[in-house]
């Protein structure tokens, strides 16, 4: 990741910390919760295990993993630090770990974690192959790595009300509770240029 790269993105999620988590449950009508709770499901972590959230902002999924397995070791990792600051001051901020990490050079040993798992990372890292490679390193042998993204709307019915939704109400709603449109057309044209998520599988699984 460049400078600028890594400055723009950490920048952008710095500024929309405050109103982040409000603006995940519009844009995505309240469903981002389940979804959440299903990425720890597919997880398999042992009652006592180890997990890393990566890229875990506020630390919603975090908080999941202890909800749904209270003698885990959780630690969440992000390089957004406004965002983890929001996340610490939750009324269950302290029941997980924080650390300060970037994706692509991730300071933790190799066979830790029997669980990494994140939420909207590989949309916003400029090498997914380097963000895979660091996930796998630290993973113990036969550990989960499970991951939460959006992707471009297939090809139904929905897809022009899902592209409405997508470049004009997400920006907009943005622009009214976050006061920071740029953010907010840049997260959903990400989204409109990534992976199928059967490409992002099949890039998973190498």
């Amino acid at each position: 990741m460049t400078t600028a790269d890594k400055s723009h993105v950490q920048g952008m999620f710095g500024r929309i910390a405050p109103r982040y988590d409000l603006m995940n449950r519009l844009m995505t009508f309240g469903r981002d919760k389940s979804w959440r709770k299903f990425v720890v499901q597919q997880a398999h972590i042992p009652p006592q295990g180890h997990v890393l959230d990566i890229a875990a902002g506020t630390g919603d999924i975090a908080f999941e993993v202890r909800r749904q397995y209270p003698n885990a070791t959780v630690i969440a990792a992000d390089f957004a630090l406004p965002m983890m600051v929001v996340g610490q001051k939750r009324t269950t901020g302290s029941t997980v770990d924080w650390l300060g990490a970037n994706a692509l050079a991730l300071p933790l040993p190799d066979d830790v974690f029997d669980a990494v798992v994140s939420g909207f990372l590989f949309r916003n890292v400029p090498n997914i192959d380097v963000a895979l490679q660091e996930q796998w390193r630290i993973l113990k042998p036969g550990g989960y790595l499970v991951t939460l993204d959006t992707s471009p709307p297939p090809k139904n019915l929905l897809r022009p009300f899902i592209n409405i939704h997508l470049k004009y109400v997400i920006p907009t709603v943005g622009k009214l509770i976050s006061g920071d449109s740029s953010a907010y057309r840049y997260l959903p044209q990400s989204t409109l240029e990534f992976k199928t998520p059967e490409a992002l599988a099949e890039r998973i699984r190498g």
